[in-house]
């Protein structure tokens, strides 16, 4: 099949070299039984990639499957994929088969893979190693004939070397990788995609396609679409539905793109990628930024304290300011600042009491705080249980993370609740 004839069948539009090598490397792989790992942002249409290869290969009148990892709870996600036993749990009051056992002869697509416990990880691999795994609960060894597709939207290599991925699971997975491009790589099909996407919707809701203007297409192929092909379309809908006027200009489009500046900002070559792609891990970052300038400001404060010549520019913080300050960031285990006596350390500000500088302070300040988003992480998670009083529910949601993951990571980390 040619290139464009497999566009055509699969509506996928775009002209990029980096689309057609990918393409060209899925059609390629699909005649054969490789185990192959899609990687891409997300919204940038992954899924569509394993429809082709299944679609293309001598499975495709078997079974296709698409198990999203990340939507099913730890706790369930081992019965989901190889099945159980009656009383092999709570609640399992039938025998069930999984998706291994019953796609037997087709492909299993499993998104967000990274998103997997180690414990089914080493399962996983079992099966793409001799075919073989056992059900919950069962020590009977089964065999199953099921191609595998994986995807993700992270850099499964990073997660290998923090421990939260199998090595020897990503080898076997990467066997042979496509790398889906993102919308910003494909600029050139940015204004093709929003006017199939307009198109569909005039059609849908029975109105007249809308149209662009130079400038508005500019600002189109400008923006960054963090949310990819995804978020194009969602755009698109909204001016359709929402416009008054078929003739879109560049500030009508402007009042429908998101206004997350960030999100616009060029890319910094030399970044590795997915350094930062957890957008919680850029919250970290900027916090830890945050808390090392206000370090700074508290140790500019001390050498005023310190120095005589310049305690005037302290003049406008009161005694019981700069006590409290100074006892939350010292801590519980100093003495308390009220109940001690004027010893050499003290200094006079101008029109206010004596302020006491504790001797341990200037130490206190030269310990590097640690950034590691690990031990950062470890402590938010300690807090929020701590304030739900070991509600895991209530707690996952003041993270914003998901139930599964809070287990996962209270597992991690070794966390006593």
């Amino acid at each position: 099949m040619d290139l464009q004839s497999l566009k055509n069948r699969f509506s996928i539009i775009g002209n990029t070299p980096l689309l057609n090598h990918a393409l060209n490397t899925a059609e390629q792989v699909a005649a054969t039984d490789l185990t192959v790992l899609i990687v891409g942002e997300s919204g940038v249409g992954k899924e569509v990639f394993s429809q082709i290869i299944h679609s293309l290969s001598s499975r495709k009148h078997n079974p296709f499957i698409a198990v999203n990892c990340g939507a099913i709870p730890e706790g369930t996600i081992d019965s989901e994929l190889f099945g159980h036993e009656k009383g092999s749990f709570t609640g399992a009051v039938d025998s069930r088969k999984g998706y291994f056992e019953t796609v037997s002869g087709g492909t299993i697509f499993l998104d967000e893979i990274g998103e997997l416990p180690l414990g089914t990880q080493a399962r996983l691999l079992r099966v793409l190693e001799t075919g073989e795994f056992i059900r919950v609960g069962s020590s009977k060894v089964q065999k199953t004939d099921v191609r595998v597709i994986a995807a993700t939207n992270r850099e499964l290599i990073e997660f290998t070397e923090k421990g939260r991925f199998r090595e020897d699971l990503y080898y076997r997975l990467n066997t042979v990788p496509i790398r889906v491009p993102s919308l910003r790589d494909r600029k050139e099909d940015i204004p093709l995609l929003f006017r199939k996407f307009v198109v569909d919707f005039a059609e849908k809701y029975k109105t007249k396609p809308i149209y662009l203007d130079e400038e508005a297409k500019g600002l189109l192929t400008a923006y960054g679409w963090p949310g990819n092909v995804r978020e194009l379309k969602n755009i698109a809908e909204q001016i359709s539905v929402l416009s008054k006027n078929d003739h879109i200009d560049a500030a009508q489009l402007n009042s429908f793109l998101p206004k997350h500046t960030a999100h616009k900002m060029p890319m910094v070559t030399g970044t590795p990628v997915g350094e930062f792609a957890n957008e919680r891990e850029i919250l970290y970052k900027l916090f830890f930024d945050m808390k090392k300038d206000v370090n700074e400001l508290k140790k500019m404060f001390l050498e005023i304290l310190q120095n005589p010549s310049l305690s005037g520019q302290a003049a406008h913080f009161t005694k019981e300011a700069i006590i409290n300050e100074l006892k939350e960031d010292i801590g519980p285990s100093h003495a308390p600042v009220s109940n001690v006596s004027m010893p050499s350390n003290a200094m006079q500000l101008p029109n206010h009491q004596p302020v006491i500088i504790d001797n341990d302070l200037q130490n206190h300040y030269e310990i590097e705080e640690s950034l590691n988003i690990m031990d950062k992480e470890k402590e938010l998670i300690l807090k929020a249980l701590k304030k739900h009083r070991g509600r895991r529910k209530d707690a996952s949601t003041d993270l914003g993370i998901s139930e599964r993951t809070l287990y996962r990571k209270i597992k991690e980390y070794d966390i006593e609740e």
